[in-house]
């Protein structure tokens, strides 16, 4: 019997056959490009450098720098925008304008004629040169210790002093420079230095470890580690007290990667003085980094930054105290670093980088606080809003109190009154001054120590009420001498004005 061919194949057979090779080869193709994509990214997140320049200890230019390290150099730029928060900012206006009391309060010292918002990193070295507060050589060559990345001058100026031209000795010429350095005026060695903050100020050039290298900043921070202030939350410190101090404590040497993230923004973000007879620029560390302790060791100096003219007390003016504030705060305790809100990471393909676009968390909540704080936005911005709201208005009450000192005291000297009678009245003005001073000056509006700057404002009331009180009496002392020696003095306190 004849058998029957097979019948050929249905063409949607054939149509499945073709879709099976098709899908087969698209998702072979798929699985090539998915695999090639982790291994670029795996292959992005081992590169984190270009190698294009080789960087040195000489390299100052931090454009030179952005050929191996453009992603951190672009937001670097960026510390030029001015964006501002309900309370700060980066703009330059004139404070004076916006709180006249300020005139009255820094009467008699250059804050008095010109008293500007702080602004970006990039302006830092153009702000000083453009101050009205100081002009000729009396402005001290100490302000490029941290307006300007002055390692570089520091160290010519060292060699210049004669410490030997060794890379072996650099940090001894760095130091000496320092000393040159504050030595001399403001104009003297601005030639020296072309740059503000730049990349070696903070990293090593050729591990890019985080390291501190400002000369003042690394004489205070061993003050404070030979100190009694007790610092929790700087534990290395505290590891080296436990030690035998034989050397003295190192930063570089002996601080955390995490405590470096805030050490190198502490190297200028601080109080100061320049100390005579040589103006050395000094960080008043010697007793602790609180308020009050830092007065403890100006009283001990008997250091005044000025007398105002209508009180005749001799004054302290605060600089920039972050480190000081930030330093007695929950924050700090928590271990968070400077970096971890202001500099927080960011993503750039398979890298993660510190974004070096310096500027206040506000401006990046999703980064800077959410990382920690799982609440919304808009709530985290209310919290801090908040504090700093009752910031303002403490600072607002202080100001007025000190308003009728100063009033209090002028009225005293005009009606006559012997000095020897109005220094307990004085002493409170410096007392209430410098608080006020202190949390006026640093740039967190209370945010660093919340519950520390409340304390802080809250004395500075006190004091300057107290110093009203103590102006009004010694005006309105009067002795009433006995017609005979048997009868006693009689002391008259008549109501006060």
């Amino acid at each position: 019997m004849a058998q029957t061919a097979p019948a050929p194949p249905s063409r949607w057979r054939w149509i499945g056959y073709t879709l099976t090779i098709a899908l087969t080869a698209l998702a072979t193709v798929g699985i090539l490009a998915l695999w090639q994509n982790i291994t670029e990214r795996k292959r992005e997140a081992r590169e984190t450098v270009f190698r294009i320049v080789e960087i040195t200890e000489d390299t100052i230019d931090p454009a030179v720098w952005a050929k191996n390290f453009p992603r951190q150099y672009d937001s670097y730029r960026r510390t030029v925008d001015v964006e501002r928060t309900k309370h700060g900012g980066s703009e330059a206006f004139q404070k004076l304008e916006k709180d006249p009391r300020l005139k009255s309060l820094f009467q008699g010292f250059p804050f008095s004629v010109d008293y500007r918002e702080e602004r970006g990193h990039a302006y830092m070295l153009q702000d000083p040169d453009e101050t009205e507060r100081l002009k000729g050589p009396q402005r001290p060559g100490g302000c490029l210790h941290c307006h300007a990345s002055s390692l570089g001058a520091m160290y010519q100026l060292g060699v210049q002093a004669g410490v030997p031209k060794d890379e072996s000795q650099r940090q001894q010429a760095i130091f000496k420079g320092f000393e040159v350095l504050c030595s001399k005026s403001y104009w003297e060695v601005r030639p020296l230095v072309e740059h503000p903050v730049s990349c070696g100020d903070c990293h090593d050039p050729q591990s890019l470890a985080l390291r501190v290298t400002r000369p003042a900043f690394i004489y205070a921070i061993q003050a404070l580690a030979r100190s009694q202030d007790p610092v929790p939350h700087l534990p290395s410190i505290e590891r080296w007290r436990g030690g035998d101090r034989k050397k003295e404590y190192d930063p570089n040497l002996e601080a955390s990667r995490q405590e470096l993230r805030s050490l190198v923004c502490a190297q200028c973000h601080v109080e100061y003085y320049f100390q005579p007879p040589n103006r050395l620029l000094v960080y008043p560390w010697h007793q602790g980094l609180k308020v009050e302790q830092i007065e403890a060791y100006y009283d001990a100096q008997q250091w005044k930054d000025w007398t105002h003219p209508e009180t005749g007390a001799p004054l302290l003016k605060a600089q920039h105290p972050e480190f000081e504030l930030w330093s007695q705060g929950v924050h700090a305790r928590a271990g968070v670093a400077c970096a971890d809100c202001h500099m927080p990471y960011r993503r750039e393909g398979a890298l993660k980088i510190s974004d070096h676009q310096v500027r206040s968390p506000l401006l990046n909540i999703a980064r800077a606080c959410q990382t920690c704080h799982p609440v919304n936005e808009a709530e985290l911005l209310a919290r801090t809003v908040a504090i700093q709201d009752r910031t303002v208005a403490l600072l607002d009450r202080t100001e007025n109190a000190l308003m009728d000192l100063i009033a209090a005291l002028a009225q005293a000297r005009q009606a006559g009154v012997d000095e020897s009678r109005l220094q307990q009245a004085q002493r409170f003005h410096r007392q209430a001054q410098w608080r006020l001073d202190f949390v006026l000056a640093e740039n967190s509006t209370g945010f660093h120590a919340p519950q520390e700057a409340a304390r802080i404002l809250a004395e500075a009331i006190d004091l300057a009420r107290q110093g009203q009180l103590a102006a009004w009496r010694a005006q309105s002392l009067r002795v009433v001498r006995p017609t005979d020696e048997k009868t006693p003095v009689a002391i008259l306190l008549p109501r006060r004005p």
